[in-house]
């Protein structure tokens, strides 16, 4: 793998600590302003609104702009954010810089991810993408679990004030590591626009919407839940997030190295277990130890969902895949703000802290749905599913 991926990782570490370091920290960021825990759950749901319209509006005006110049201001632009969310003094300030934070986001990881696949061969562009995702779980077991840690000791303005620091050395990373890669030549807006109109792409961002919608629902109440009602002291919230990052990185591993042989299979197997660990969680979430397994399973299960399906989008918008990339990473984040959203609600109506579980289990097996959907158009377009199994394939062949 080429050194250039260790720099996107780098920055993918800074951007992954910021956007999931706020669930553990909501109950002091909720106390400090004097507002709700739902009301704090705003500052997820802002973070990944701010990054499904960033996503797209970011990536076009990249599309003028060398893309490791492009890699360079998106992580100052992050920088500015998570300054401007350790020195807020009101809560609509803290909003706002989460929001400029995370209009780096989605541009970051798209273009990513097609500078990743662009500098390796063709049957290992999942892996090299899953690369750069590494950095965004390994945030989890390092990142995340110690920014919850220096935020309950210290305070949560000091996190904020690391995560920024996190980003300078992730600008530092790009700068010297990622190749000088010339803007894309005849890129038009409109030739971006034209893989929306593919029926697969869609579907594929559909399923990453309601899929990684579902891990949301539990993981962005964690904190509330694991002391609440499965009985685990605040501090342990910590340890709990880092079983939750050693998931995602299993996860992420297990799904770019499957993503490459079995694409559509790999779907089914992670979305189906997924659903069920979240129905199950509404139970298990009242024993210390099965909580504890859930949550990592539920890390390993929705990470093992993101290589398959950024591989996805790009191999039927292989004809102009950066837009469609990045807009499949806001994909991800309007399914966070959905679930966020929807799990304050259902807590707020009085059903209490383990009811974003089955939210997030609906949520999952509706993302099932639609592979086995995807998969059955394509049948019966005749042609084989991108990343299904060589059997498939020539099944689909002789179907044709």
């Amino acid at each position: 793998m080429p050194l250039a991926l260790l720099a996107l990782a780098i920055g993918a570490f800074g951007i992954g600590t910021t956007e999931f370091v706020i669930m553990g920290l909501l109950p002091e960021v909720a106390s400090d302003y004097g507002v709700s825990i739902p009301t704090a759950g705003f500052l997820v749901t802002g973070y990944a609104l701010g990054v499904m319209f960033g996503a797209p509006l970011m990536t076009v005006l990249g599309t003028k702009v060398p893309r490791k110049r492009m890699l360079m201001l998106l992580m100052g632009l992050f920088i500015v954010g998570n300054l401007l969310s350790a020195l807020a003094p009101a809560f609509s300030v803290m909003l706002i810089g989460r929001v400029v934070a995370s209009l780096a986001h989605g541009a970051f990881f798209g273009i990513g991810s097609v500078v990743a696949a662009d500098l390796v061969a063709p049957h290992k562009k999942a892996g090299a993408i899953a690369m750069m995702f590494t950095g965004l779980t390994v945030a989890n077991v390092v990142g995340v679990p110690l920014g919850t840690l220096i935020g309950q000791s210290a305070g949560w303005r000091v996190t904020f004030a690391v995560v920024a620091a996190l980003g300078v050395v992730g600008l530092a990373g790009v700068a010297k590591l990622v190749p000088d890669v010339p803007k894309p030549e005849g890129v038009r807006l409109r030739h971006e626009m034209a893989a929306f109109k593919n029926i697969q792409v869609l579907l594929a961002m559909a399923m990453t919407v309601l899929g990684f919608g579902g891990v949301f629902a539990a993981i962005t109440y964690i904190a509330p839940m694991m002391t609440h009602v499965a009985g685990f002291a605040d501090g342990s919230v910590t340890w709990l997030l880092v079983l939750f990052g050693l998931g995602m990185v299993g996860g992420n591993i297990v799904g770019g190295k499957f993503a490459d042989r079995a694409l559509m299979p790999m779907l089914y197997v992670s979305l189906g277990a997924l659903a069920v660990v979240l129905a199950l969680f509404t139970l298990t979430a009242h024993d210390k130890i099965a909580s504890a397994v859930t949550v990592f399973l539920i890390g390993a299960l929705g990470f093992a969902t993101v290589p398959p399906l950024q591989k996805r989008v790009l191999d039927h918008a292989h004809g102009a895949p950066t837009l469609a990339s990045a807009v499949n990473i806001g994909a991800f984040n309007l399914g966070n703000a959905l679930s966020a959203w929807l799990g304050g609600v259902v807590i707020g109506a009085g059903f209490g802290y383990t009811a974003p579980n089955w939210v997030g289990a609906v949520l999952a097996a509706a993302a099932l749905l639609l592979a086995v959907l995807s998969a059955a158009l394509e049948r019966r377009e005749g042609t084989p599913a991108a990343g299904s199994t060589p059997a498939e394939q020539r099944t689909a062949a002789v179907h044709h």
